[in-house]
């Protein structure tokens, strides 16, 4: 009897995930074409085909699916930031790394949501404490990866890894926010030279006769056209 009863269970399980990833999906669409205060849960389950009751089997609301989103490109970010350590040598990872946080600002496509959650978490402090973790991770995991390359690497550190962390998190969300709000200069090639000459500057604290990462190298070429 238990044999004959697995698959069933097996079966709703799928079932189950699948209606979660189409309501992720149906929200993040229309959480990035509406906004998040803007669109509703029926918004939600109309995009995705589904009912009130499919929503609130999953999630406890709005908020709720809205955290599991940022979760997810969270650990997006993390993969990607792994991904830049696996091969090769500091120097290249740390021109990979540069290039990880020049091009971020422009490729972010969920930062608008980002955006929001910061707002929201302003005057929701149950959810405050969510995306204060999510952000706190980001912060950990960074800071981390930069200790890596301090220690398989001669170069010094002008500050604490958290420190710099912090300062390149901060600088690529405000380039995001620039971006967001003028998008005619999101394409504008001195926001990559700041992004650049700030990840050099603090990771390659080295004498002037090196050369510098190739990153830098092209990026400084485009300033220069």
């Amino acid at each position: 009897m238990s044999h004959a009863m697995k698959p069933e269970r097996l079966s709703h399980a799928r079932r189950k995930e699948q209606t979660r990833e189409r309501l992720y999906g149906a929200a993040r669409t229309m959480f990035l074409e509406k906004g998040f205060a803007a669109t509703s849960v029926e918004d939600i389950v109309e995009a995705a085909g589904y009912t009130r009751g499919a929503f609130y089997s999953n999630f406890r609301s709005k908020q709720d699916l809205l955290a599991e989103l940022l979760r997810r490109d969270a650990d997006e970010a993390q993969a990607d930031l792994r991904a830049i350590f696996q091969e090769g040598s500091p120097e290249q990872a740390t021109a990979r790394m540069i290039a990880h946080f020049v091009h971020a600002h422009r490729e972010h496509e969920c930062f608008p949501l980002w955006v929001e959650a910061y707002l929201l978490a302003r005057r929701d402090s149950a959810f405050h404490e969510r995306v204060h973790a999510l952000r706190h991770e980001k912060l950990l995991h960074v800071s981390a990866h930069i200790q890596t390359l301090l220690t398989e690497s001669d170069n010094a550190l002008p500050l604490r890894a958290d420190a710099l962390a912090l300062g390149f998190v901060s600088l690529c969300e405000g380039m995001q926010l620039v971006s967001l709000c003028y998008p005619q200069s999101a394409t504008d090639p001195l926001n990559q030279i700041v992004l650049a000459e700030f990840a050099s500057s603090v990771l390659y604290r080295q004498s002037m006769e090196k050369t510098p990462p190739m990153q830098w190298r092209e990026c400084r070429t485009v300033e220069n056209r």
